[in-house]
């Protein structure tokens, strides 16, 4: 993004929520749940949810650095970062820029492959149905090939390639790049255990990706998780305090202590080595574990996952059966049910705000997200509960999980068209979509159609201020999203709504798929699972 992107809350405006559900008469009642059913017909037809599975995962090839391989399907992209880490003597080519500018940033691009991991470990069988699988394994390797080079050693990892400062001062294609191309380690002196932390989740949770297809790949990506989260936990301290020039970019925010305890839960996921669920039990009340209420999901802040996480181990009995052990995982599904409340409009002491058309509203900037990251978690918490026969608790009463999941449906809904404006902000879907996305590559004639070079400021005088449609579209990405009022201007300059991030579109892969085998078999057999999706959060 093209300022700072740090969990510090900058609200445009303030609502007190969606208003109250009313109660209606008997009558009334069935006219509503008549025009639920109408909707829900009008709606399984609406939207082609697999087609938006197979553009979200066409915009990671839009992110690609370095060689672009044979089977490149973005024609408009090209080789670029070829000499990345050359100077300190390493390779670091590879990787993906993280938005619409052209540095390797570590933390956002490892939570981008542990999203990407995790919506193949819910979902797998939802994306081969859809004819996914191999786009989706593709993406991820694309991004831990990259981390394997970056760990080169078992306490030294390159947090980042470029600098933020002087590539925003440029406007180029990323196959022109004049700007620097400095990279930066974490390593025993200049710790980073958030940043070791999150890319050992990532790592792990790909090694449970790859398992069944590449064993091998799968054993060398979870030997560099486990020496990662070891750097990590011993030498500890946060990435932007030994990497300063990531502050005004990705500042480390919630600190360091949730990103150990999501690749503790991870590592436990990639080998039932009981040695971490003792980490995360043992360390869940001093790393904030029990401790915080969090009402947001990010590349920063990772304590909702944690907790979600945590509680599936609760729910399926992944734990010893002695009341310590079980008490814990309690306080940690406390916490979990405490964020799926605030998210819902359920919770007694506060909610995340909604837009008048019933958006989540986190953040001015780049609000979108967040509710892709909300849309992921409440999908497979629904799941988590539907197959433990359990429901959620809120302050309101107990919640099942088909509200759950219709909830999750009418976010993602949103983003695909459904809103005021009519805009899907999923870029290349739909007939209206932002056009003029805030991104350096696709606003230039592709490099393959015009290999004049463009300089430093060029790409400004020339290409940056024009009204007119990007050359390029950045299919499959999803942008920043409306305000506080719904309200969005498609301007490349407007960059707190028009530019779009690898880990905005990463958590939609896997509700995109659970849609896509839903919407199948409704179609399949409306009769038998129509109600699933009946359930609103007004009932």
């Amino acid at each position: 993004m093209e300022e700072e992107k740090t969990a510090a809350t900058t609200q445009c405006c303030r609502r007190a929520g969606p208003p109250k559900p009313q109660r209606y008469s008997g009558k009334r009642r069935l006219l509503i749940f008549l025009s639920f059913s109408v909707l829900w017909n009008f709606a399984a037809g609406a939207f082609d949810y697999a087609d938006a599975l197979s553009k979200s995962l066409l915009y990671f090839e839009s992110q690609r650095s370095g060689r672009m391989p044979y089977n490149q399907r973005v024609n408009w992209r090209d080789h670029s970062g070829l000499t990345d880490g050359l100077e300190q003597g390493v390779d670091l080519v590879g990787g993906y820029y993280d938005a619409g500018d052209h540095v390797k940033f570590g933390l956002p691009m490892a939570f981008t492959i542990t999203m990407l991991s995790w919506s193949v470990i819910e979902y797998r069988q939802e994306i081969e149905a859809a004819g996914e699988l191999g786009h989706a394994l593709e993406a991820i390797k694309w991004g831990t090939d990259y981390f394997i080079k970056a760990h080169t050693s078992p306490n030294v990892l390159w947090a980042e390639v470029g600098d933020g400062d002087t590539d925003h001062y440029c406007w180029q294609r990323p196959e022109d790049m004049t700007t620097s191309r400095q990279a930066y380690k974490i390593d025993e002196r200049k710790p980073g255990s958030d940043l070791a932390g999150e890319t050992a989740a990532s790592m792990a949770a790909a090694s449970i990706v790859f398992r069944k297809t590449n064993s091998h790949y799968s054993h060398l990506l979870l030997h560099h998780a486990q020496q990662l989260f070891e750097f990590g936990d011993k030498f500890r301290g946060k990435y932007d305090s030994s990497v300063g020039i990531v502050k005004s970019y990705y500042a480390s925010v919630s600190g360091y202590k949730d990103e150990l305890l999501w690749a503790a839960l991870w590592l436990y996921e990639a080998t039932d080595n009981p040695h971490y669920l003792e980490y995360v039990l043992n360390n869940a009340h001093s790393f904030g574990g029990i401790g915080w209420a969090i009402s947001e999901f990010s590349w920063d802040v990772k304590y909702a996952g944690v907790q979600l996480m945590a509680s599936k181990l609760l729910m399926q009995g992944r734990h010893n059966k002695n009341n310590k052990q079980a008490k814990i995982l309690e306080q940690y599904r406390s916490k979990a049910e405490y964020y799926l409340c605030t998210i819902l409009n359920k919770n007694n002491v506060s909610n995340v705000e909604r837009t008048p058309a019933g958006l989540l509203f986190i953040r001015q900037w780049n609000n979108m997200q967040y509710v892709s990251t909300a849309s992921f978690l409440l999908t497979v918490y629904s799941d988590y509960l539907r197959r433990s026969n359990h429901r959620l608790n809120c302050h309101t009463g107990p919640v099942d999980h088909e509200e759950l999941f219709a909830f999750a449906k009418q976010q993602t809904d949103y983003i695909l068209g459904s809103n005021p404006m009519n805009m899907s902000y999923l870029v290349g879907f739909g007939p209206n979509f932002p056009t003029r996305v805030h991104h350096r590559g696709a606003s230039i004639m592709s490099h393959r159609e015009n290999k004049a070079f463009i300089g430093c400021t060029q790409g400004y005088d020339n290409w940056y201020g024009r009204g007119d449609p990007n050359p390029n579209v950045v299919v499959g990405a999803v942008v920043g999203g409306p305000d506080c009022e719904d309200k969005f201007s498609d301007d490349r300059g407007n960059y707190m709504q028009t530019e779009a991030c690898t880990y905005n579109t990463a958590p939609l892969v896997g509700v995109f798929a659970k849609l896509s085998s839903l919407k199948h078999r409704i179609q399949v057999e409306p009769e038998t699972t129509r109600s699933y999706m009946l359930h609103t959060t007004n009932k």
